[in-house]
């Protein structure tokens, strides 16, 4: 009986009847026959479509075993049905080849299209270890009358991901995580994510609307709504409307934002049009910043840096140097611990052709804040600057103002319990600059060898004090600028 019902199974194979010598295939039939493997339970009955044309079915129970020897392929399931166009197998069905093992509940092939569909809890595994879990999957088979050089694996319903990959000495390393509503894998190492995709590593995380892989080159795009967010000890994140990642051996090197691109670590807000950072051992090193359409800008908790580009070097993470260029200015928050009772309303500014920040990043074991201190700001080229001062008349409750133009001025910050403060200014070439400095009633009636008003006697009026500076701008020659925060 089992031998029948194998004769009965290849019959249906070949066209509806079993085949005396070579077989070619018809338009419409099998291009390449498959065998049932008759186990002990095998039960197999067969019946005629009703429909136009007939055709015949089979179904087969107790167990199925369907090899395709020219195809290099096994289907396995508790039960199938044979049709004229398909292969059904239901319950704990398998298909297996030397590049694809799948699990399913219900397993579809299609042999004219030579493609295999998966539905419930579908577990795919490649031979390098990478995964595909889902509900449903459809997996197209290599061959070149499609026009199909690869294989092609597409699954929808929020699959997962695993991607298994080896160093360049041979060794496993973390895996990545990708999820999303749909995925389309092309050939080994092209993944292509759409809808809420979810990237993990132990390195990085990211989310965005839409992913690209290439595990070949080690390039991954993020695109509409990036989010890239690091992991390691001093975490960052970089958001943009469209994130590259490039990696070498499997690390992290380098990741491009380009447009509306943000990068925020615990020590420095970046922003432009692009921000291009480079990464050693998982932390950042490098960020090139630089835009069209908008101006690129350094957000410290101390000093803000506005500029056409920015180069900031912060090794290991620790923002170190800043250069900006061209046309940069820079602000910073006045120490208002020195003013006892009115605070200033503007900030202290400094433009240039050039400026570059030094920040102290060189922390003692003793110090755990993250935020580097700023020790010197050079700015050079059509420099100015305008600082709030402290007045020398310690009884005086009012700022006053050093406003100063040169070739080149170097500011430099000293540091007073927990607040940096302009400690000293220096100027070079082409110095021009006014010093404003509040007095109080008693100091200019001193100044102007005036004695102190008797009662009911008249006093000549006293001279009115430096009017107020009418505008805190830098001068016309660098109208982009406002002293007060961009």
């Amino acid at each position: 009986m089992i031998r029948v019902a194998a004769v009965v199974w290849c019959g249906i194979v070949v066209g509806g009847s079993v085949a005396q010598g070579q077989q070619t295939p018809q338009a419409g039939q099998r291009p390449t026959p498959c065998e049932l493997v008759p186990q002990p339970t095998t039960r197999l009955t067969v019946d005629t479509l009703p429909i136009p044309g007939g055709g015949q079915v089979a179904f087969v129970g107790g167990g199925v075993i369907i090899k395709c020897p020219a195809r290099g392929m096994t289907l396995k399931g508790d039960s199938a049905e044979r049709y004229p166009d398909h292969d059904q197998l239901i319950g704990h069905a398998s298909y297996d080849e030397p590049r694809l093992h799948v699990d399913a509940d219900y397993l579809n092939y299609f042999p004219n299209e030579d493609i295999v569909r998966g539905a419930g809890n579908v577990h795919a595994t490649l031979p390098s270890g990478s995964k595909l879990d889902g509900p449903q999957a459809e997996y197209r088979r290599p061959n070149a009358k499609l026009n199909r050089p690869h294989r092609q694996m597409r699954a929808i319903a929020r699959p997962t991901i695993t991607i298994i990959e080896k160093d360049s000495a041979g060794k496993p390393v973390p895996p990545t995580i990708v999820i999303a509503n749909q995925v389309f894998m092309d050939g080994d190492s092209l993944i292509y994510g759409g809808g809420q995709v979810e990237i993990n590593r132990p390195d990085i995380s990211a989310t965005s609307d839409s992913a690209f892989i290439d595990q070949e080159h080690e390039t991954m795009k993020l695109m509409r709504n990036p989010k890239l967010i690091g992991k390691k000890d001093r975490p960052f994140t970089l958001a943009g409307d469209l994130i590259t990642l490039y990696s070498k051996n499997h690390k992290l090197q380098r990741v491009l934002s380009q447009a509306k691109a943000v990068a925020t670590s615990d020590s420095l807000t970046l922003r432009s049009d692009t921000i291009d950072l480079r990464v050693v051992n998982d932390l950042l090193d490098h960020a090139y910043v630089w835009g069209k359409t908008s101006r690129a800008r350094a957000l410290s908790p101390s000093q803000d840096l506005i500029a056409d580009s920015l180069d900031v070097w912060m090794p290991g993470q620790r923002v170190q140097l800043v250069r900006a260029l061209p046309h940069a200015f820079a602000q910073g928050r006045p120490d208002t611990t020195r003013f006892k009772v009115e605070r200033p309303d503007t900030t202290d500014w400094l433009v240039g052709d050039t400026i570059v920040a030094t920040f102290d990043s060189l922390k003692t074991p003793r110090d755990t804040s993250r935020n580097p201190d700023i020790k010197q700001l050079i700015a050079t080229g059509h420099a100015s600057s305008l600082y709030h001062v402290a007045p020398s008349d310690s009884n005086e409750k009012r700022w006053g103002l050093n406003y100063v133009t040169a070739r080149l001025i170097t500011v430099d910050f000293s540091k007073q319990g927990n607040q940096q403060k302009v400690g000293t200014v220096t100027t070079v070439d082409s110095v021009f600059g006014v010093y404003i400095e509040p007095r109080s009633d008693s100091a200019r009636t001193r100044a102007v060898g005036q004695k102190p008003a008797q009662t009911g006697s008249p006093t000549k009026p006293l001279p009115k004090p430096p009017a107020p500076v009418p505008s805190r701008k830098p001068p016309d020659s660098t109208p982009f600028l406002s002293p007060r925060r961009q």
